[in-house]
């Protein structure tokens, strides 16, 4: 078997906020080095990041500060945040939306003043989101990617990470080698050895019936985390965003997110008969957190309480036209191309499993327990705790991205290391094992777990649900391993990608579930209806789970309240309003 061998000094994997951020920082840190990004699509075309509408959580106003964002995203996360990671965010946050704006070239909608436009924003306590009307994930996403084209910066697109290489046995110890690829254009593998990888694929729970990730996510960087031997933690916490379009059965755009500033905006969420119901299950009404939304959506739905397709319904009606139409214009035009309207009619919409709070475990510098592999964004987990804030996803991705860009510059001290070939071999030849076998529906099965991880470790969970999804992944684990593909030219080949994907999917759904049975409690956006009561905030746990052969292993860790405790607060009592 043939595997094609390249070198760089660092090596990026993912394209999105992480991603090119990592890549634009280690290029000004050390413009010797070589940097190279690999993705799976295309650059700045692809990921999740580009699909970003509410905005970007940052402490800029006059009023607002770091400590309230900081406890805004403290509170939202169920004290299961660590802290560390979470005062990285709000704080670099304020250095980096200046560094898009200045230097980056990113224009963010203004106050008639010229000072930048805050929006609210569902479960913070200050109007903190900056934003481009609607689509601001593809302003930043279009800026970054030019400023990586202007720069000598290697691109290998259409490349599809399979597995990260140790180094061989002996002198290097337990460090990174390389990572192997897939050359999605022409079927070939390829070896990049590099002195540092980051892996800043994105999460993307695409194993839900609906969800809002595109189809190019499947989880493959925590699929190749947990291959690796490393750890993820709270896994357990799958964000569903409330508002997911529903646009029929037959379409792929069933899921796309109406985004949550909608709501913040003054949106209304009613049911199948036109009633408003937020206010039955939380004070705050629609500006309650997404959980929250979204277990009251799901209730609703459970009680047949829906429109024609099964969804309830969002409405703007109740504001001023030309105010929705200047400030949601992308929002107008998506509806109305699916044929909608959001400015004076209803809008169906059905929660949709849209980010994943939990992943690979790593440090406020980006590193992780395995030398020479640092993480940032989604691929991550310990930085939102058990319910992000919508507006600070984006914020994530691109802090995080900038301080691993740094790390790896600031690191590189050792040469590459001679990748494990054995390792190698098996991972190449691990992945060509469907070719030759009797093919199978890969159509059915990806319906099957999205049905299963739906129903059953889904917004509402119990033991037996979940036992039956864990024994349900279990046997469509098996079922994949006798799909084969049809031998032939495995460039483009679409139903190979598909296999792929699904053996990731999997792999991640078995995680997702073994934390989520093992946290007899309900916390953020896991809610299960047999332990409907949430721990106290001071016995607040980790998951965390480790593959063991085939086997995923699940422990508790107890949090670590580093900055402030339960029943504390950095805020002064009357600032805390």
């Amino acid at each position: 078997m043939e595997v094609e061998r390249l070198t760089t000094d660092i090596l990026i994997l993912g394209s999105g906020g992480a991603g090119l951020f990592a890549a634009l920082h280690a290029k000004q840190a050390a413009p010797e080095l070589e940097v190279t990004v690999a993705v799976k699509g295309l650059l700045g075309k692809s990921g999740c990041t580009r699909m970003v509408q509410g905005g970007y959580n940052v402490a800029l106003a006059e009023g607002d500060s770091i400590e309230r964002h900081f406890m805004d995203t403290i509170n939202g996360g169920q004290w299961i945040n660590d802290q560390d990671l979470a005062w990285t965010l709000v704080t670099g946050a304020v250095e980096r939306i200046h560094e898009l704006e200045n230097e980056i070239g990113c224009f963010f909608d203004r106050n008639p003043d010229g000072s930048v436009h805050q929006k609210a924003f569902a479960g913070q306590t200050f109007d903190r989101t900056v934003h481009k009307g609607d689509l601001t994930g593809i302003e930043i996403i279009n800026r970054l990617a030019e400023q990586v084209w202007a720069r000598n910066i290697r691109r290998l697109e259409e490349h599809r990470a399979v597995a990260l290489v140790p180094a061989a046995p002996g002198a290097d110890g337990n460090r990174l080698a390389g990572v192997l690829l897939v050359d999605v254009r022409s079927g070939a593998f390829r070896f990049v050895s590099a002195r540092a990888v980051l892996l800043a694929t994105g999460g993307g729970p695409t194993m839900y019936r609906y969800h809002t990730p595109s189809a190019d996510k499947s989880c493959d960087g925590m699929a190749l985390a947990l291959r690796a031997g490393l750890e993820l933690r709270d896994m357990e916490m799958v964000q569903f965003h409330p508002t997911g379009l529903v646009a029929g059965s037959d379409t792929r755009i069933t899921g796309t997110i109406i985004e949550e500033g909608l709501r913040g905006a003054g949106g209304q969420l009613l049911d199948g008969a036109e009633r408003r119901f937020m206010a039955d299950y939380d004070a705050r009404g629609e500006r309650a957190t997404r959980d929250i939304v979204s277990r009251a959506m799901f209730e609703e739905m459970r009680a047949g309480r829906t429109g024609p397709n099964g969804g309830l319904y969002i409405t703007m009606r109740e504001l001023d036209a030309g105010f929705v139409r200047q400030q949601f214009k992308g929002m107008v035009e998506r509806c109305a191309d699916c044929g909608f309207d959001l400015v004076g009619g209803l809008v169906e919409v059905v929660p949709t499993a849209h980010y994943m709070m939990g992943g690979l475990i790593f440090d406020t510098d980006c590193r992780t327990a395995l030398a020479g592999l640092y993480a940032a964004g989604e691929d991550t987990g310990g930085v939102h705790g058990a319910n992000r804030l919508g507006g600070n996803g984006v914020a994530n991705s691109t802090v995080f991205g900038g301080i691993a860009g740094d790390s790896m510059a600031a690191a590189l001290e050792a040469a590459t290391a001679e990748p494990d070939e054995t390792a190698l071999r098996a991972s190449a030849e691990a992945c060509l094992r469907p070719y030759g076998r009797p093919p199978g529906d890969l159509n059915a099965l990806r319906q099957d777990l999205q049905d299963l991880m739906w129903q059953d470790a889904g917004i509402m969970r119990t033991r037996d649900g979940l036992e039956r999804a864990l024994s349900g992944l279990e046997e469509m684990a098996a079922v994949l391993e006798g799909c084969g593909l049809e031998a032939s030219d495995r460039a483009f080949d679409l139903a190979w990608h598909d296999w792929l994907n699904l053996e990731s999917q999997i792999l991640v759904g078995r995680a997702v579930v073994t934390a989520a049975l093992a946290r007899e409690n309900s916390c953020g956006a896991h809610f299960r209806e047999d332990f409907p009561d949430p721990a106290p905030a001071e016995s607040a746990f980790h998951t965390v789970v480790r593959l063991d052969g085939d086997d995923v292993r699940v422990e508790t860790r107890p949090a670590r309240f580093s900055r402030v405790s339960p029943g504390s607060s950095l805020l002064d009592e009357g600032e805390s309003k």
